[in-house]
């Protein structure tokens, strides 16, 4: 076939796929190829407008690099990043309800032991954070792995912070016997994505704010369970219903206290694994 038209021309770039293609990608590129046809149609895009946006996507690619992912940037302010994550883990029983990851996340975070700062150096209102890891039934999990990061009280992060290369306002700990792991840091603040960039310059043109709820984020990770990525808000925030990433939930909503310094606690509970 050669003369292709606005009817035949989808099925036959989904046919030219070949015969040993993976099935999962035949899957997933034969819906992406239909449901980018089918915008194109509704939309009645026209030559400039995609171009347009194939400028937009080599303008955010050029924005990443090893401190931050434009990309991610773009998948959460379209909700796509909740939406996956909504499928991927569905709300069970009375476990810990997850969100995104965002773009902030660090390997190799500071060891910290029970007790300690994670946030030392930087001033703000202090806050005993004091949790415990426990399963389903309530059991406690020793020897859990937590990695917990956040922003400042001006609202950046450690990546976005004089060079960059310094790690604060994060630490891996590991629960006791009891489950328990407990920490001080900074309350967090709400904080604009970063929106100098070609996200930004979207959500400017859609109307959007760039602005998240203050939150601390929590990576539990625990052997013979299913690990959880997940937020804790601070209760009152004022941008708790129009969260620019769409990550919050009423469970991960929290007391930080409202003394001169604050205590968070809760209990986070894993599913066990499959």
């Amino acid at each position: 076939m050669r003369n292709f038209t606005e009817a035949n021309l989808t099925a036959e770039v989904v046919a030219r796929m070949g015969k040993d293609c993976d099935p999962r990608l035949r899957e997933v590129m034969s819906s992406l190829i239909r449901h980018m046809h089918a915008f194109v149609r509704e939309t009645r895009l026209t030559p400039e407008e995609w171009l347009k946006g194939i400028q937009f996507l080599t303008e955010t690619g050029k924005w990443c690099d090893d401190k931050r992912q434009e990309f991610i940037l773009l998948s959460d302010t379209m909700g796509v990043s909740m939406l996956v994550d909504a499928i991927a883990n569905p709300t069970a029983g009375n476990t810990t309800e997850s969100t995104v990851l965002g773009p902030f996340f660090r390997e190799n975070p500071p060891i910290i032991k029970n007790g300690g700062d994670i946030s030392p150096g930087i001033a703000g209102k202090r806050v005993d954070v004091d949790c415990r890891v426990l399963s389903e039934d309530g059991k406690p999990i020793e020897g859990a792995q937590i990695d917990c990061w956040q922003a400042s009280p001006e609202g950046g992060y450690d990546s976005q912070i004089g060079d960059g290369e310094a790690h604060n306002l994060r630490g891996r700990l590991k629960s006791d016997a009891s489950g328990r792991f407990w920490f001080e840091t900074v309350l967090p603040a709400c904080y604009p994505i970063p929106d100098d960039g070609p996200v930004g310059d979207v959500l400017r043109k859609m109307g959007r704010h760039p602005w998240r709820p203050g939150h601390l984020h929590f990576w539990v990770q625990a052997p013979g369970h299913r690990q959880v990525i997940t937020h804790l808000f601070v209760r009152g925030d004022k941008y708790l219903d129009s969260d620019v990433v769409f990550g919050v939930k009423e469970s991960l909503i929290r007391d930080f206290g409202d003394q001169d310094r604050g205590k968070l606690t809760y209990d986070f509970r894993l599913k066990k694994a499959a």
